[in-house]
């Protein structure tokens, strides 16, 4: 897995994630993501043009989200205590930079 960027967004509870995806082969970049993160699978939901897996990390659900038509991938939480998460998820990912 190879990454070109990552973006830590604390207002949108997001840290957006580039790097050379495939919509039709999302698993070949998400499942290496999630090892790296040391992140449990929970559930995959796909449709036309968007790719949702539920992810959790030592208790913390994070919603993996890739949308075709902007090209953009971000791990998201849904509560604003758990923007630390992503915080040192970042920093695990500066390594694949």
């Amino acid at each position: 897995m190879k990454l070109n960027a990552i973006q830590l967004d604390r207002s949108a509870l997001s840290l957006s994630v580039s790097g050379d995806i495939d919509f039709d082969h999302f698993e070949a970049f998400a499942e290496p993501l999630a090892y790296a993160l040391d992140c449990r699978l929970r559930e995959r939901q796909w449709g036309a043009d968007r790719h949702q897996w539920l992810l959790e990390f030592e208790g913390t659900p994070l919603w993996l989200n890739y949308e075709f038509y902007g090209n953009i991938c971000w791990l998201s939480v849904e509560r604003e205590a758990d923007v630390e998460v992503l915080e040192y998820l970042a920093t695990l990912l500066t390594s694949h930079l």
